[in-house]
């Protein structure tokens, strides 16, 4: 064979092989292999969530139209809607430095929250988050332990992706304070602390409205308005729980006198108490006239309220009389 002949056959070959590498690389993703994308790609829906954190499992799943936290406690809808979301959006945005993920997250000794994604039976992603709070895209992300981390973020979305990966099922739980019909109440109890004057005190008694302050029974009330009252505990939420405040700023908060206090007996017997205090702008010195820290008793964690949706239920008692 001549040298010619082998010479256009090994070009051909460089040339054939040229192509294979040509194809390769535009299929992959610029990220390396095994790094297309952390979104699950379901055929229908995601069924199922698993969120595994320093030996804490949390496991959403969807039972018909509605989803279960842990088997025992109905999912928020629009926190299901928020993470379902991010799990089928989320994008690369760009890689981290092996000095950045020393600085942020091996430094700080933060250990990460791994997810799991399923359709029915069928598994469809996992990776794990590192909520370092250092970017505003929702935190660092690794497909697995030894994989490259990246920044992700979900096209579109300015909020804080990562806030969604907790295994805290408080998270999960509809953000509702009081959920009473009328007929489940017995009393109502509303203390204003920086007015005394202004409590009250309404009770059920035979489907029959008494109303009182601190020291007797009144009349001359407006029924309608007092039957209106006990109607707004039908459904009064709040807006999140405030997770990310230290132990020591809550300490703070509760030492400090509230601004009301709201006591709701049911007829069972269950009582609700909610506390709340006054709430300072972020970064300021300045009253907060939107928003109030909040708590229940039976809950050691605090809470944000708008004034909007509780203002209905923060009446003083002159309101009930008719002038």
């Amino acid at each position: 064979m001549n040298k010619l002949i082998v010479r256009n056959i090994l070009l051909s070959v460089l040339l054939i092989l040229l192509l294979v590498l040509v194809f390769l690389f535009k299929s992959r993703s610029p990220f390396g292999k095994s790094q297309i994308s952390f979104a699950a790609e379901p055929k229908k829906e995601i069924t199922r969530i698993e969120f595994l954190h320093e030996g804490k499992k949390l496991v959403l799943t969807k039972d018909g139209d509605n989803w279960i936290v842990n088997g025992k406690h109905e999912a928020r809808k629009s926190g299901i809607n928020f993470i379902t979301r991010i799990l089928t959006e989320i994008k690369i945005k760009s890689p981290v430095s092996p000095e950045l993920f020393q600085a942020e997250v091996i430094e700080k000794n933060i250990r990460p929250v791994k997810v799991k994604a399923f359709e029915k039976n069928r598994f469809l992603t996992s990776f794990q988050v590192f909520k370092t709070g250092s970017n505003k895209y929702g935190n660092i992300m690794k497909m697995k332990e030894r994989a490259k981390p990246f920044i992700v973020y979900v096209p579109g979305f300015e909020g804080d992706i990562g806030s969604g990966f907790t295994v805290n099922e408080l998270f999960w739980q509809p953000y509702i304070v009081f959920n009473f019909l009328p007929s489940e109440i017995s009393s109502v109890k509303l203390e204003n602390i920086a007015d005394p004057a202004s409590s009250f005190t309404i009770e059920n008694k035979g489907n029959k409205y008494t109303f009182s302050d601190s020291k007797s029974s009144l009349s001359g009330w407006d029924s309608t308005r007092v039957k209106r009252y006990v109607s707004y505990f039908t459904l009064i939420p709040f807006e999140s729980w405030a997770l990310d405040i230290s132990d020591n700023e809550k300490m703070k908060i509760e030492s400090e006198n509230p601004a009301f206090r709201i006591k709701v007996k049911k007829r069972d017997g269950q009582e609700i108490v909610l506390t709340m205090w006054e709430k300072l702008k972020d970064g300021t010195e300045e009253i907060d006239t939107d928003r109030l820290w909040a708590k229940t008793d039976d809950k050691e964690d605090l809470f944000i309220m708008r004034y909007f949706d509780v203002d209905p239920v923060l009446k003083k008692k002159s309101y009930f009389f008719v002038e």
